[in-house]
């Protein structure tokens, strides 16, 4: 049997698909030949990135989307299936970060990256569900971290809520395996996004030194392994933790 990596008329939701590793794995899913919804909060931002997808040959629009709201997340989901007439794949990417000692958050600002970047995801999923069972199967794709393995002194919010991810898209996996949605998670490495943008010289450094690779990754490098979760080459996969990474989970 042929291996299946095609993805042409399959509809893919990107939250988050507006820029960085999230706009990267669109653009792969694009080539693919999947249609793209891109699904995050800065209008303009998004205009961008349909307008390069577009360019590209591919079917792509975007919706003003925030993961933390119900409504808005539904209103999302209804706006993919009325434009493209489905849901088969959607990657839970949206994610904030504060960085601060943990004595030092306030509720509001831990509530928003927990409801960001663990509830978000919640939130999209079971949205996504119902459809994913009409078209009699689906993919997940959830996006996790380097802080899902290890610990973070700089991001006690973000680990906590990434540590969650992985364990949420194991639960996902056992639940829906019997609807044939297979649920998986990337964790990516040290990527150049605006999020990691921030890194001292010297924390920038310190982490390079210790990636095998020699160097940090680019947000194109999560491309292949979102593909192959997004395909049917993956159709007997369900559960896993994908680190894409240049080695550093094996230092």
């Amino acid at each position: 049997m042929a291996v299946n990596f095609d993805l042409t008329g399959k509809v893919a939701i990107v939250t988050g698909g507006n820029g960085g590793i999230g706009y990267g794995m669109a653009r792969g899913l694009a080539q693919a030949g999947a249609s793209i919804v891109i699904a995050a909060r800065r209008p303009e931002k998004n205009a961008q990135a349909v307008a390069a997808l577009q360019a590209t040959g591919a079917k792509a629009m975007s919706v003003v989307t925030d993961v933390q709201d119900e409504a808005s997340v539904q209103a999302t989901v209804h706006a993919a299936v009325e434009a493209f007439s489905g849901i088969d794949i959607l990657i839970n990417n949206a994610g904030i970060n504060i960085r601060k000692a943990p004595q030092d958050y306030t509720l509001t600002e831990w509530q928003e990256v927990l409801n960001t970047n663990l509830t978000g995801v919640f939130l999209c999923s079971r949205a996504v569900y119902p459809h994913m069972v009409q078209a009699g199967g689906g993919k997940i794709i959830n996006i996790g971290s380097m802080t899902s393995i290890f610990g973070s002194n700089v991001s006690p919010a973000y680990g906590a809520t990434k540590g969650g991810v992985v364990q949420f898209t194991k639960s996902l996996a056992l639940f829906w395996a019997k609807d044939n949605i297979q649920v998986n998670a990337l964790l990516p490495g040290w990527i150049h996004t605006d999020l990691t943008a921030s890194a001292s010289a010297e924390r920038y450094n310190f982490i390079k030194s210790r990636i095998p690779h020699g160097r940090w990754g680019e947000p194109d490098e999560l491309a292949g392994a979102a593909v192959f979760l997004a395909s049917a080459a993956s159709d007997y996969i369900t559960g896993i933790v994908l680190p894409v990474d240049g080695g550093y989970t094996a230092m």
